[in-house]
């Protein structure tokens, strides 16, 4: 009984391997934008994907090397996709510049508080 789990927990996690690979192969495609740029929301995934498919990968017996950039470092995977999660959301050195609030006039005189008037 326990073989069977374990044969049925291998073929799950090799089934969700491909999966993660083959989404991660279509998010690499269509990343790439106009001019050669990538879009920041799907990098930020894709990186995510690569990272969990390099956690995923050693517990599938007899699973080749993953084909990909720096597949055999997680912490750096994961350091890619928490910068293109900065990037996609606009945060930290990738946060927009506030607008520029306009000049207020100068006032001629100082502002004073006026007391009630007592009328007796």
């Amino acid at each position: 009984m326990d073989d069977d789990r374990e044969t049925i927990r291998q073929e799950a996690c090799r089934d969700a391997l491909d999966t993660i690979l083959t989404v991660a192969d279509r998010l690499d495609v269509v990343r790439r934008t106009e001019g050669n740029r990538v879009d920041s929301h799907i990098t930020s995934a894709l990186h995510a994907i690569r990272f969990a498919a390099a956690i995923l990968q050693p517990t599938v017996p007899g699973a080749p090397p993953l084909g990909f950039q720096f597949a055999d470092d997680s912490e750096h995977l994961l350091s890619l996709a928490a910068r293109w999660r900065e990037a996609a959301l606009e945060l930290g050195e990738f946060a927009p510049e506030p607008p520029e609030q306009p000049e207020r006039p100068e006032r001629s005189s100082p502002l004073r508080l006026v007391r009630p008037v007592d009328p007796a």
